[in-house]
């Protein structure tokens, strides 16, 4: 039986950088109602306040939700006293960040990708996680989707990274990012921690996500055995939420299992 759904953010539940919106906010406030769901993304905590908490009531049904920023190096959960605990932060040490900037830079670089304009910090420390965001932190929505629409230019910079940092994991992420983690520090690492904290087994999870291809940053969660269901944005994932919902409520957790394993890769 499916006892967790697994949400990556942006290009799942919201576009790149941007809030839930109020269809997506209904919907998953009714799925914490009856199961319980998690969020796993590269984005910091600042982003999933931005993104997803300022866009519920506080209520005990958050006690449903845990969030994991920067691929899973932290943990965060809903309390009896209405805040967020934070259970763990697996940061770089100052000299590993420094490396690891440094390299990102040469990679840019050496791929010779000419930026014309960048809006906001273009490598940003998220303390367990670096990312280099080749227009920046800020960049409006219809230029990241322009930029590399077809990972070629960040398959590039991200080959050349791999070199220069063997030691650290290199993945692409969002719609202009490269994440940099340290070594296991993926999808997969976030899901065997929801896992060991919430006592839910890998089998009984249901992940969902728009970058499950071999080099997406959700594809590990997949190569980790659980159940994956890919979609192209976050109109198809109201979709899969909407049936989820619709079995749970009619067909009971059985029934929904079949369904979600059904339709997974």
């Amino acid at each position: 039986m499916k006892k967790l759904i697994v949400f990556d953010l942006d290009g799942t539940l919201a576009d790149s950088k941007s809030p839930l919106d109020d269809e997506m906010s209904r919907l998953l406030h009714e799925l914490l109602g009856i199961v319980k769901a998690a969020v796993i993304s590269g984005g910091d905590w600042r982003q999933f306040q931005e993104q997803v908490i300022s866009h519920f009531p506080r209520e005990q049904r958050l006690a449903n939700l845990s969030l994991l920023p920067t691929c899973g190096t932290k943990f965060f959960r809903y309390t009896v006293t209405g805040e967020w605990e934070q259970l763990y932060s697996e940061d770089f040490t100052p000299d590993e960040k420094a490396k690891i900037s440094d390299s990102l830079r040469q990679a840019v670089a050496e791929a010779a990708f000419k930026v014309e304009n960048v809006w906001g910090e273009v490598i940003e420390d998220r303390g367990s996680q670096i990312t280099y965001s080749a227009l920046g932190q800020q960049a409006p929505l219809e230029q990241k989707v322009k930029w590399d629409p077809d990972f070629t230019k960040r398959k590039k910079i991200q080959a050349i990274a791999d070199k220069l940092i063997p030691e650290f994991s290199v993945r692409m992420g969002g719609a202009t990012s490269i994440d940099v983690t340290k070594p296991g520090i993926d999808k997969a690492y976030g899901t065997e921690k929801l896992r060991d904290i919430l006592g839910i087994s890998l089998k009984e999870m249901v992940f969902i996500g728009d970058a499950l291809f071999p080099g997406g940053n959700d594809y590990p969660a997949k190569q980790a055995g659980v159940c994956s269901i890919c979609v192209q944005g976050p109109h198809e994932t109201k979709r899969v939420i909407e049936a989820v919902i619709a079995c749970l409520s009619d067909c009971g957790e059985e029934e929904v299992s079949q369904n979600l394993t059904k339709h997974g890769n």
